[in-house]
């Protein structure tokens, strides 16, 4: 009798270029059963627009399969457990997660199948290089990208593998892969009356969407270098969602854009930012609310009702700041947002309003379909001045200046906000869209951005006047 093996999946959505998989292909003879698991221990912390993706993924992955992924609700180990009962599976093979929550499950779940006589196996990671790998030459964390991307560039990268060949997939029963979206999500209160529902995402899901896109921006990458940062245009990659979701792996991509251009060197840097993150909360799992740098404790942020209201009109892209406006609006309507725009839209809240960066990335995970815990927190965290190898706090993003620079002809600007609609640049790049008799109705700056820069500025100084005391006092 054949005994299959058990591919759990998660963060790994794809049968190309998947160690593990080959793995459980190789242990089952070829048999193999397909297992996603809806963890009801932290589908909660999840978010309506990313589980509204991850639902449309799994139907793609399940048509590849051949009607044969099996979708179970629960807690992990009691059902792969149940899965294995069912089968006559003994072992269970999974890509290994790095993220603090992911690794505490995975830590309970090998020891409950332990106690089962079942075995869980790891295989492979979501990343080029494993977090964790690389170090400086004294053998400590790297705290700053330049010295981490040298030493990650030495690291031997194997190929892009095909998918296996001659799969049994094993059926079961089976839930249907819109129960991941039926969650009872922790929504923060602040929140309000912000929306729930997902929105209308880049329709190109699943492993052969990931294809579509990766060969759409490998015909373009040459321009990446002076394009990524122009939202106006489709200069960027849009492959985040499938690194997320794992429908394409990291390898795949720097194997298909590799080359002497400038643009495929900058993508590049692009994969190792991402890396870096990952191996920064590898080392350090707290970051992901708390600050890097300690000095930035102190700085003084706005909490009240009035903070509050100032964050949801951030949120729903009424600030009065043309950039800003449309990448929230874009963020809103596509669940996603470019990535020049999310810096400058994260160093108004941040810098202009006066409120925690943390309101900002928790909004951030709850409409993006590239939610990810270590780009996430840790790009909000560069923003903010208070993450390593962050951008200084008085670093602020002038928004107009932004715009001017960026989407000179309002491209990207009119797009998305639509009370700008039929303003010609450069009015419709200038807060309120402009002034005097050009101004907008309706559409009135609700802040004054020299004056808040200041004020942002004057908060930076009193932070650090305090940091030295509070070291003194933590030292006696």
């Amino acid at each position: 009798m054949t005994i299959p093996a058990v591919m759990w999946f998660r963060r790994d959505l794809r049968l190309s270029d998947h160690p593990a998989l080959h793995a459980a292909a190789t242990r089952g003879d070829g048999h193999v059963v397909a297992v996603f698991v809806v963890d009801d221990a932290l589908a909660p912390g999840g978010s309506p627009t990313r589980n509204a993706y991850l639902a449309a993924t799994l139907a793609a992955l399940d048509e590849s399969l051949g009607g044969r992924l099996i979708v179970r609700r629960g807690e992990p180990a009691e059902e792969l457990a149940r899965v294995c009962a069912e089968t006559n599976a003994r072992e269970v093979l999974a890509t290994a997660d790095f993220a603090p929550a992911g690794r505490a499950r995975d830590e309970r779940v090998a020891n409950a199948l332990a106690q089962r006589d079942l075995t869980l196996t790891f295989v492979d990671s979501p990343y080029v290089v494993r977090p964790g790998t690389v170090t400086t030459k004294s053998g400590t964390p790297c705290r700053v990208f330049t010295p981490f991307r040298k030493s990650w560039e030495l690291e031997p990268v194997p190929d892009p593998l095909d998918a296996p060949t001659g799969v049994h997939w094993v059926a079961g029963a089976s839930l249907d892969v819109a129960e991941v979206t039926a969650v009872t999500y922790r929504r923060p209160a602040y929140f309000g009356d912000l929306p729930d529902e997902a929105p209308d995402f880049d329709p190109r899901v699943g492993e052969r969407g990931a294809a579509e896109a990766l060969a759409q921006f490998t015909s373009r990458v040459a321009a990446y270098a002076e394009q990524r940062n122009l939202p106006g245009v489709e200069g960027t990659s849009r492959l985040s969602p499938h690194l997320r979701f794992g429908t394409l792996h990291p390898r795949q991509a720097l194997a298909a854009t590799v080359g002497a251009s400038a643009g495929s060197q900058v993508f590049r840097s692009e994969i190792c930012w991402r890396e870096f993150y990952a191996d920064v909360l590898w080392h350090q799992p707290a970051s992901t609310w708390r600050v890097l740098q300690p000095a930035m404790e102190h700085l003084r942020v706005d909490r009240d009702a009035a903070a509050v209201e100032r964050f949801r009109r951030w949120a729903r892209g009424e600030t009065g700041y043309p950039l800003v406006d449309a990448g929230m609006r874009q963020l809103l309507t596509e669940g996603w947002m470019h990535n020049r725009v999310r810096m400058v839209a994260a160093s108004f809240l941040v810098k202009h309003l006066h409120l925690d960066w943390r309101w900002g990335a928790q909004w951030f995970m709850w409409r993006l379909i590239d939610g990810d815990v270590a780009s996430n927190q840790h790009g909000w965290q560069w923003t903010a001045g208070t993450g390593t190898d962050a951008a200084p706090f008085y670093r602020v993003f002038n928004p107009t200046l932004q715009a001017e620079r960026f989407d000179p002809e309002g491209v990207y600007v009119r797009r998305y906000v639509n009370e700008l609609a039929d303003v010609a640049a450069p009015q419709c790049l200038q807060p309120g869209g402009g002034e005097g008799l050009l101004a907008v109705a309706n559409y009135a700056p609700m802040i004054d951005a020299a004056r808040e820069r200041d004020e942002a500025l004057a908060r930076y100084a009193e932070a650090r006047a305090l940091a030295p005391a509070a070291a003194t006092e933590s030292a006696t």
